[in-house]
């Protein structure tokens, strides 16, 4: 990762908050829960971020192991960022943080978006 990890923590919830600390991060593992994504299509589906941003976060995620890269073939198609196992291992929790803002935003006085709602639908999971 960018910024490597300490040694140690004081407990397992601030280690989990460390690797998936950044923000863009989950929103990137939250796509790809749904199906591989190239590069290109994570761009449009995240308007406010910037490429360079964007390139941090897919490196870390990379560094991680929690997301996995495949290069497309010559004259092919561009590669496509898809879960590792340890990225698939963290399905339930982004659920829960899904589901947790999502009841908790008006409480805040904010209004969430539904990015997920359809997406994936158009393309078959390989």
């Amino acid at each position: 990762m960018a910024n490597t990890l300490p040694k140690s923590f004081h407990c397992s919830r601030e280690f989990t908050l460390a690797v998936l600390g950044g923000k863009w991060k989950t929103v990137i593992l939250c796509y790809l829960t749904q199906r591989p994504c190239r590069y290109s299509e994570l761009r449009r589906l995240m308007p406010m971020v910037s490429d360079k941003v964007l390139t941090e976060r897919l490196r870390d995620l990379l560094s991680a192991g929690l997301i996995s890269h495949r290069q497309g073939g010559r004259g092919a198609s561009p590669g496509t960022y898809s879960l590792a196992a340890k990225g698939r291992s963290l399905s339930k929790v982004l659920h829960l943080l899904y589901q947790w803002g999502h009841e908790n935003a008006a409480k805040f006085h904010v209004e969430v978006g539904e990015p997920l709602h359809g997406f994936g639908r158009d393309k078959p999971r390989p």
